[in-house]
């Protein structure tokens, strides 16, 4: 029997058991990475330098990206390390410091989403208070909440959590620290109910951001359907579906890991359902995104084009003076 005092490592689940899987497993997630590094970069970088995307709506897209870069970043690159070199193991501090900045990054982008419902809700249902209600201060404001919110969700959560005694082992039944798998190994009652208590009450507040953003849209439906021209609603719905995609990817990921039924539980489906909502997200939002966004795809193709201009007149300059 082991206690939570002598554990100085956990053990993760391994992609696979082979050599030849775990390096095609570093391969094949390495990519994903690489392209929510792009894509989420593009996005941030674009809208900071291009003014006419200096609007609330962009503001928040923001703010989405770099949560978006932060969540895949806590879980992948640990796992892509233990396939390439061959291990499971974490240390006890990087097991804790990976529950909390997943936490914090979850939390605070689902606040985020439930706060660019209200600012589609206010850009269409009420145009002539945008500027008011959603000045550049308020935006800050409201962003500060969603990061400060999750920063305390990650903080209580994962001292509640690594203030369970453990006496289960070391092994997770996950690639990365996950809460739920780590009070598998709890061996007091009242802990593992007072960390589950914690977690039905922040799906109840959960649920709660759920139905006010299934509100916002009912109005900005109903708002929607009321412009005369074909055109105008084509518009307006241009500027709702990709937050929607992204509010329906996000909770139905994450309500499939933690309210699926336990008789269906296993290692390998819990394994594809944690990629489903940790990694699939961040890679595709960006994709999402500026899929019927022309605005946002013209600043990111500008800045592109401007990279690679330069890039080009660098080489030029130096092949000329050498």
């Amino acid at each position: 029997m082991s206690n939570s005092s002598s554990i100085t490592q956990f053990l993760l689940l391994a992609f696979a058991d082979t050599r030849e899987l775990q390096l095609l497993h570093f391969g094949f997630f390495l990519g994903i990475y690489l392209a929510a590094l792009l894509g989420n970069g593009l996005i941030i970088t674009a809208i900071a330098c291009d003014h006419h995307l200096h609007t609330p709506m962009y503001f928040f897209l923001l703010n989405l990206s770099l949560l978006d870069l932060g969540c895949i970043s806590t879980t992948l690159p640990k796992a892509m390390a233990n396939s390439l070199w061959d291990t499971r193991a974490i240390s006890y501090l990087g097991c804790a410091a990976q529950v909390f900045l997943f936490v914090l990054f979850i939390s605070a982008e689902y606040f985020l989403l439930t706060i660019m419902a209200y600012d589609r809700y206010i850009a269409i249902c009420k145009p002539l208070h945008y500027g008011t209600l959603l000045g550049s201060r308020s935006c800050v404001h409201v962003a500060a909440a969603a990061w400060g919110s999750g920063f305390f969700y990650a903080l209580l959560h994962t001292a509640n959590t690594f203030s369970i005694p453990l006496c289960q082992g070391n092994a997770l039944d996950q690639f990365f620290c996950e809460i739920p798998q780590i009070l598998k190994l709890s061996c007091s009652d009242p802990d593992y109910l007072r960390e589950l208590g914690l977690i039905v009450f922040s799906l109840s507040f959960a649920f709660g951001c759920f139905v006010f953003i299934v509100l916002s849209y009912v109005q900005i439906f109903r708002a929607v359907l009321r412009i005369p021209s074909e055109q105008g609603q084509l518009k307006a719905f241009s500027t709702c579906l990709p937050h929607l995609a992204v509010v329906s990817l996000c909770l139905s990921t994450i309500t499939l890991a933690y309210m699926k039924p336990p008789s269906i539980s296993s290692s390998s489906l819990d394994l594809v359902i944690a990629v489903l909502y940790s990694v699939v997200p961040p890679a595709v939002n960006p994709l999402i995104y500026s899929m019927r966004n022309q605005q946002l795809k013209d600043a990111v193709w500008k800045l592109m084009t401007g990279c690679f201009s330069e890039a080009i007149s660098c080489l030029f300059s130096s092949a000329n003076h050498s």
